[in-house]
């Protein structure tokens, strides 16, 4: 049986306790002194994977112990590049012919390319198929909520990456109008130029115009406010650690926000850890892993490597899920499932706001 392996790393502090329970009752400033150190792990043994086609695989988890910001700040990049290349060495070990870079692993340095040199199994950050369930999420999304994205707006933040450009160039194919928001405008402009109908922001506050929200970035902060987003508006959030903050939740009822790239996978598929999805559902970057492996071909195990995704990767990804059986697995947000009340107050909340004049509207949230 093939086996693949997957890298998985806590976006705070005391994720570690689904790992460690004990470490919960640390404060962070210790646990972080403790992951700067500590080496990865195996962190489950994955089985049960069954692709419509019959095929089946099992897989590992292996755990880095750290952050984001250690990754991208606090730590040398030669440091966590050779913590990253140990997680491929140990997968390799237990017989895994590929591995998938989880979260910021996949963002840190040069998309993988440095991991792959260093190991003689295949590497993917999985966001070929991040990409496309962000795309399918919101559209579908906006057919519930009365959305029609031709005559709608739509804003992606993040849209100097790779995510975040793929995502536009798909996605501007069904919206009338798309506002690009980057860091670097200069940048931003030169994409824009390149997708019909786009126009370029360096200002995130630019997506209170929009209706639907593709949010992409590489940040580890909080990026999207309550006072940002439009009444009525959808948000997908892409990125990990979340672009979006949880006061939206608290604070902005009349907005839906998803995570991009929640994924039903086939058989009966035990992870054997907690990361806080619904029994036998993964990140889409996991997913895509899983599908590599179940189609077994070497020469497409570094599927997606290094910070461009093309659009064709992404329809080839597609087809993949459909072939095996992965699908979108409903909405989720911040953790939890989305339910009916969650839709049909957005979806209310979006027809008070175009019934009445949008200064009203405003005042309203």
């Amino acid at each position: 049986m093939r086996k693949f392996a997957f890298i998985l790393h806590p976006l705070q502090p005391k994720d570690l306790a689904r790992k460690y329970p004990f470490v919960r009752f640390l404060p962070d400033f210790l646990i972080e002194k403790y992951s700067a150190t500590a080496s990865p792990k195996i962190a489950s043994h994955i089985t049960g994977i069954r692709s419509k086609t019959g095929e089946e695989i099992e897989g590992y988890f292996i755990g880095l112990p750290l952050i984001p910001r250690q990754m991208i700040k606090d730590i040398p990049l030669p440091v966590v590049y050779d913590k990253l290349a140990k997680c491929a060495e140990m997968a390799s070990d237990l017989g895994a012919e590929l591995i998938g870079l989880g979260a910021f692993t996949s963002v840190v340095g040069d998309g993988g390319r440095t991991v792959r040199s260093r190991t003689n199994i295949g590497v993917t950050t999985g966001n070929s198929y991040t990409v496309a369930t962000a795309i399918d999420g919101t559209l579908k999304a906006c057919a519930l909520l009365g959305i029609e994205p031709s005559n709608s707006t739509l804003a992606v933040v993040g849209a100097t990456g790779s995510i975040g450009r793929t995502c536009a160039e798909v996605l501007a194919k069904e919206f009338g109008r798309v506002i690009l928001v980057g860091r670097d405008l200069e940048r931003t402009e030169a994409i824009a130029a390149e997708i019909p109908g786009a126009i370029a922001s360096s200002n995130v506050a630019d997506i209170a115009h929009a209706d639907a929200v593709v949010t992409v970035t590489s940040a580890d902060t909080e990026v999207i406010l309550p006072h940002h987003l439009r009444q009525g508006a959808i948000v997908c959030d892409v990125a990990r650690p979340r672009d979006v903050s949880v006061r939206v939740a608290k604070e902005r009822p009349d907005v839906l926000v998803i995570e991009g790239g929640v994924v039903r996978v086939p058989g009966d598929v035990e992870f054997n850890f907690e990361f806080g999805f619904p029994k036998k559902t993964a990140y889409a970057c996991m997913s895509e892993t899983m599908m590599l492996a179940l189609e077994g071909d070497p020469s497409k195990y570094d599927f997606t490597l290094g910070k461009e995704v093309s659009v064709p990767q992404v329809e080839e990804m597609r087809l993949l899920a459909l072939k095996h059986g992965f699908e979108l697995a409903g909405f989720r947000s911040f953790e939890r499932a989305v339910g009916k009340d969650s839709i049909d107050r957005a979806k209310k909340a979006r027809l008070m706001a175009h019934s009445i004049p949008r200064d009203a509207a405003a005042s309203l949230r």
